[in-house]
């Protein structure tokens, strides 16, 4: 079913989400470095925050959690705060 949680889907969401943090970790622009930084803090935060969802098998909120900490990396690559170029991970050109 396409309308459930399920802890398969959560783990798969917390994978991606982890590994697009990591990507942007050490990739911030220097000429907006205070703007990177807080956009990375939030996500990391929220991502912070589906972890301890999760623990506590509160899988909506686990998940709403993961969606905006991706969507903070997500909108930090789309201005640039973060130099990636992941369209995988990112919305974003990939320049290969």
């Amino acid at each position: 079913m396409n309308n459930l949680i399920t802890e398969e889907k959560l783990k798969k969401y917390f994978s991606v989400t982890n590994e697009a943090l990591q990507k942007v970790k050490d990739n911030f622009d220097n000429t907006r470095l205070d703007q990177a930084k807080d956009f990375f803090d939030m996500a990391s935060r929220y991502f912070s925050d589906a972890n301890f969802f999760y623990k506590n098998k509160n899988y909506v909120n686990a998940f709403a959690a993961l969606n905006y900490a991706h969507g903070w990396l997500d909108a930090g690559a789309r201005i640039r705060l973060f130099k990636v170029n992941d369209s995988r991970l990112f919305t974003v050109d990939d320049e290969s």
